[in-house]
């Protein structure tokens, strides 16, 4: 009967509230249990922490997260106290922000706080001991805390994207406005790099300025806004591309991942078939001249509308007069119908072709060579033969005489 009473209380004090086996208790702390279960037998009370010694600078606020875990119990109201603050010390525990003096988590749920401490800047250099509790009726839970003094903390610097997401076509220069941030104790010169994919530009400039920069200095706790622009090449395929702006100084190093959507561009070019630029036409007669429109871009060209225009007079015409699409790499033949004026004179002519897709633009310039019409050439050597005849028979006529 002794042995089962000695058993029983042993069971009965590790079930008690805020109580368990060490080797469960560890699981827990490291987030191995489940949230919403009292998984591996664990259960009670926990406050727990990610960093349960800080060091902080005498003069500096320093935030210590912190967490409430109820595992299996009623929900309870909970009382929060700090103690074993130093004299000159304040102590604060923020809820969403807000000062809080008690929390309620429900059954298999958590309630995150932050423990803000703010130090005097004449604080002597020494480690203080601090515990935070959270009483109730039923149950209770404490943290012990470890916070040191330094005169000088390691340099630590951050970077926060305000639009860390861009969008737009491979023509578009992007800026990402950057805010970089000395948090250490010291002046510190912050080293700017940024890593692009291959033949992206990459440059950091003055916030309002357009001096390029490759260093900023700061001052303890200062912060300054940046601009890191980011040009694509004109070739470059549509889709998504990760930029990764870095900063550095001594030991400290932050990153930042930026996200470069692009949409592409559509490029036209208009040449003849094969390349060729020139062709021949009639005075007064409609020439069918082969012209190709090819779409170099990363994006397809839309409702392209081809015009042309040539030395007064002439006439000039496609079919069909709007291509529908072009896929990016693909081409299209249209034939452009050329009329020179009736009058025009033998010899070689410039026309101007054309093709225009939602603000892109391209053109091309033809030689027509213009040769006169044959009916032309018969009727000049009538003309010819009739006023030779004519002088012969005057000559006959009048010679004899």
């Amino acid at each position: 009967m002794r042995f089962r009473f000695l058993a029983m209380a042993a069971a009965l004090a590790f079930a008690a509230p805020g109580i368990a086996p060490p080797a469960v208790a560890q699981d827990a702390a490291n987030g191995s249990v489940a949230s919403g279960s009292a998984a591996g037998g664990v259960k009670g009370l926990y406050l727990l922490t990610d960093y349960p010694a800080v060091t902080v600078q005498p003069g500096t606020t320093a935030t210590v997260p912190l967490r409430i875990q109820n595992y299996g119990l009623p929900p309870e109201r909970l009382a929060l106290t700090i103690q074993g603050l130093p004299q000159g010390w304040t102590a604060t525990l923020l809820g969403n922000g807000q000062p809080v003096a008690a929390a309620l988590p429900a059954a298999n749920a958590s309630v995150s706080l932050d423990l803000r401490i703010d130090v005097p800047k004449d604080a002597a250099i020494a480690t203080s001991n601090l515990t935070v509790t959270a009483k109730g009726d039923t149950t209770t839970a404490t943290l012990p805390l470890a916070v040191s003094l330094a005169k000088e903390l390691p340099a630590k610097l951050t970077v926060q994207p305000t639009l860390p997401e861009l969008r737009g076509n491979s023509r578009a220069t992007f800026e990402y406005q950057l805010a970089v941030k000395n948090d250490s104790g010291r002046k510190v010169l912050v080293g700017l790099a940024a890593q692009a994919p291959q033949n992206f530009d990459a440059s950091f400039t003055e916030m309002y300025g357009t001096q390029e920069l490759n260093a900023l200095p700061l001052d303890p706790g200062q912060s300054k806004d940046v601009k890191l622009k980011i040009r694509p090449p004109n070739s470059v395929s549509a889709g998504k591309y990760e930029i990764v702006a870095r900063v550095s100084a001594e030991d400290a190093k932050a990153e930042t991942k930026l996200g470069l959507d692009i949409t592409g561009q559509p490029s036209l070019t208009v040449s003849g078939r094969e390349g060729l630029v020139s062709a021949r036409a009639t005075a007064g007669e409609q020439t069918s001249i082969p012209v190709v429109v090819l779409n170099t871009g990363t994006a397809p060209a839309e409702q392209i509308e081809l015009t042309g225009s040539g030395p007064g007079g002439w006439t000039v015409t496609f079919e069909p007069k709007t291509i529908d699409a072009i896929a990016p790499g693909e081409s299209r033949e249209v034939q452009a119908l050329v009329t020179p004026t009736s009058k025009a004179i033998a010899g070689d002519y410039v026309t101007s072709l054309r093709a225009a897709s939602r603000g892109e633009n391209a053109s091309a310039n033809f030689r027509i060579t213009v040769t006169t019409s044959t009916m032309w050439g018969i009727v000049g050597a009538a003309i010819i033969g009739i006023a030779l005849l004519v002088m012969l028979g005057a000559v006959a006529r009048f010679g004899r005489r």
